[in-house]
Formats: structure tokens, C-alpha cells, sequence
């Protein structure tokens, strides 16, 4: 081999041994990707599987996960024994009202903290992420009592106005919005747009994503609620799904096929308001290492 043979060859052999371990790499990452994605997606196909099992083939050993027969009977059984569309329609006006309310409480309480300057203004923002470590559980009580002094007990009042503000919520938008040019704002101001003007007409439009993801994580939190609906309503019709759910669980057994099929329609539309926003929540966590000033 001449010698410029010997000295071209060596940079094409490096050049080789990046690309087999790049390629490894990312079969490795793909790998780990598919694994992660079989065990996510396991517990949604085995409920599914389960509503379409007859009773005698619910605890089948060993175990199937492709039902024979199909057993629609289930969400016959399910829609028979509880009024499962009222609960799906108490669980969606409680989830779309929260998170309207939400939307708009945090949004200007983030526009304030973010991008607003007063005296004591971090001081304030710290004390406000601090109640962030009191377990939701340690409130339990004292807002059961507040809201009975208040004669919201058993009212959709005593479920909506405590929850139509979050401190998660208001910081995930600050930190967006503190990621927005400050110039953007500056100009609007200059060609006579107020501060309520450039908060609706720019940051607004501007922060889709991160609004988008917050209403995702609202909407996913509030239909999945259980333990307040629980402690506030005595009144069955006016139960969440969640909670009327627990009509296929009675005090010696549980009716597992119902009860899945129950479980099943109660996913749908989490899974519908995920994918409409899943653009914006994909493109909202690609920017969340954005800094802002």
C-alpha cells in the first residue's frame, strides 16, 4: 500500500468506527424507547382486553390477552348499572370550566410575575411556589370546613373555585413567558398598545404551547380526580367518573368486566384532548431549557 493510501485509509477507519457506534447508540436508544413505550401502553391494552373477557375468563390461567370470545356485554352491563354518560358529562364540565378558569388565572399571574417589575416581586414569587410542599392532603380538612362555612358543600362551586388556580400552572407559564423577546412588548408599547393589549394581542398568542400544556395536565388531572369530588358530593348524580366508577365495587365482589369496560370509555376522551394537543406539548417541552432574562 503506497503511503498515501496509509494516510488517507486512516481518517476513513476512524470515520467508520463513529458511524458503527453512533448506529449502536441509537439502536440502543431505540430499544429502550420501544421498551418503555410495551410497558406504558401494557395497562391501557390489558383493560381493554379485560372489558371485552366474560367473568369466566377474567383470572384465566394461565392469563390471555386477546379475549375469545369478545364480550361486549360488558358496556352493556356497565351502562345498565350506573349512569355512566351523566358521569362523563359531570366529569367533562368540571374539567373544561377548571381548566378555562385556570388558563386565565395563571396566565395573568404569570404575565405579573414574569414580566411585570414591583417592589418584592421575587420575594413574593418564592413564598407563592413554597405552598408547593404542603401535601394536598394536609388541606383536606381545613378547605372541607371553609367551603361548608361557605354552603358549598355538595355545589360544583366547592369543586371549581378552589381548584381554578394553581401554583404549578402560573409557574410553567412564567418561565415560558420570561423566554418571549422583552422587544416584541416594547414595541407594541411604543405604537400605543397598553399593557392589557400586549398581554392578549402578543404573549398570548405567542405562548400556545405552553398554554396548550397546561390545559392537557388540567384536563388530565381534573377528570382523573377522586378523593375531593368524593368528600364534597353526596349527591350521585352529580359524581365525576372517577367516583362512579366505585358503583362496580361492592362489599364482597367486584365486577371486573363492567367495571373495565367502565374504565375503558373513561379513557377516550383524556386520549382525545392529549392527541388535539400534542403538537403544542411536543414543541412546549422542546423549549423548556429556553432561558429568559
Amino acid at each position: 500500500m503506497s503511503e498515501a493510501g496509509v494516510v488517507t485509509g486512516r481518517p476513513e477507519s476512524r470515520s467508520l468506527g463513529r458511524l458503527r457506534r453512533a448506529t449502536a447508540g441509537s439502536l440502543l436508544l431505540y430499544a429502550a424507547l420501544l421498551v418503555g413505550a410495551i410497558l406504558t401502553l401494557t395497562p391501557f391494552l390489558w383493560t381493554l382486553s379485560t372489558s371485552l373477557k366474560t367473568p369466566q375468563t377474567v383470572f384465566s390461567i394461565p392469563p390471555t390477552f386477546i379475549p375469545r370470545p369478545v364480550y361486549w356485554q360488558n358496556y352493556t352491563d356497565a351502562l345498565n348499572a350506573a349512569p355512566l354518560f351523566r358521569f362523563l358529562w359531570n366529569s367533562a364540565f368540571l374539567a373544561t370550566t377548571i381548566t378555562v378558569l385556570r388558563l386565565a388565572t395563571c396566565s395573568m399571574a404569570a404575565y405579573a410575575f414574569g414580566r411585570l417589575r414591583f417592589p418584592g416581586r421575587d420575594t413574593l414569587f418564592l413564598l407563592f411556589l413554597g405552598t408547593m410542599m404542603i401535601p394536598e392532603h394536609v388541606t383536606l380538612i381545613p378547605n372541607f370546613v371553609l367551603m361548608k362555612f361557605l354552603h358549598f358543600y355538595n355545589t360544583y362551586k366547592a369543586l371549581i373555585l378552589p381548584s381554578a388556580f394553581s401554583v404549578f400552572g402560573t409557574f410553567l407559564l412564567r418561565q415560558y413567558f420570561m423566554t418571549l423577546p422583552y422587544e416584541l412588548e416594547e414595541a407594541a408599547r411604543i405604537d400605543g398598545c397598553s399593557r392589557i393589549g400586549s398581554f392578549v394581542r402578543i404573549i398570548l398568542p405567542l405562548s400556545k404551547p405552553a398554554l396548550a400544556t397546561l390545559g392537557v395536565l388540567t384536563f388530565k388531572g381534573i377528570w382523573n380526580w377522586f378523593l375531593w369530588p368524593l368528600v364534597m358530593l353526596n349527591d350521585y348524580k352529580a359524581f365525576p367518573i372517577q367516583v362512579g366508577l366505585a358503583f362496580f365495587q361492592g362489599q364482597v365482589t367486584v365486577r371486573w368486566g363492567p367495571l373495565m369496560a367502565g374504565t375503558t370509555l373513561a379513557m377516550l376522551p383524556v386520549l382525545i384532548v392529549f392527541f388535539l394537543g400534542q403538537k403544542h406539548f411536543i414543541q412546549s417541552m422542546a423549549l423548556a431549557g429556553l432561558g429568559g432574562r
